[in-house]
């Protein structure tokens, strides 16, 4: 019931075949392994590549790639094109991705083009963050990601800035104070604790 066959004709029948050979141009759909940037590589230039990118080490110039991880000690200066961009360490310059997660030991300062975002609490982040349907699509200029500026109407007074137009100094809490966060429209402002 269990024994070997003794039949070699059924052994060749069941032999496998050779796969098909992989179209050019074509990605399988099984993810091949990250392209590597170590902790002690320092990369003066572009990096582009069509599969993933993991970086733990310094890249100075801009990366474009399908996926790009960014490790908690890597440092990256330029801009950032990716379908996937998870940031873990310091980048300073423009992102734009369709998925964009920053991690809480992330350092960021620079604009963000972005269809989905994620921030994990105790993320740093300082710039602009703009939704698009198409952030990679959308050109690389940094104008586009701000808001430009009111355009003063017929009857303004083009002279002398205007007292509301002078900035306000800040109060200064008093030392039993604790500032409290207000969202006002998206932006976050720190203000004195009321009295």
């Amino acid at each position: 019931m269990f024994s070997r066959s003794k039949d070699k004709d059924t052994d060749k029948a069941a032999a496998p075949m050779a796969a098909p050979a992989p179209v050019p141009g074509k990605r399988p759909g099984t993810r091949t392994a990250p392209s590597i940037i170590s902790n002690d590589l320092v990369v003066h230039g572009n990096l582009t590549a069509t599969g993933d990118i993991q970086v733990d080490g310094t890249v100075e110039g801009d990366i474009r790639s399908q996926s790009l991880t960014i490790g908690e000690k890597a440092s990256i200066t330029g801009e950032i094109v990716a379908e996937d961009i998870v940031i873990r360490g310091r980048v300073v310059g423009t992102i734009r991705g369709r998925r964009v997660q920053l991690s809480s030991t992330c350092h960021v300062e620079g604009d963000i083009l972005h269809e989905a975002l994620a921030v994990e609490t105790g993320a740093f982040f300082e710039g602009n963050c703009r939704h698009s349907d198409d952030p990679i699509g959308q050109a690389s200029s940094g104008a586009s990601l701000r808001p430009s500026a009111p355009r003063p109407g017929p009857a303004a007074n083009t002279g002398s800035p205007a007292l509301g137009d002078a900035p306000r100094p800040t109060p200064r809490p008093a030392p039993g104070d604790s500032p409290v966060v207000i969202n006002d429209g998206g932006v976050v402002v720190k203000r004195p604790a009321a009295q």
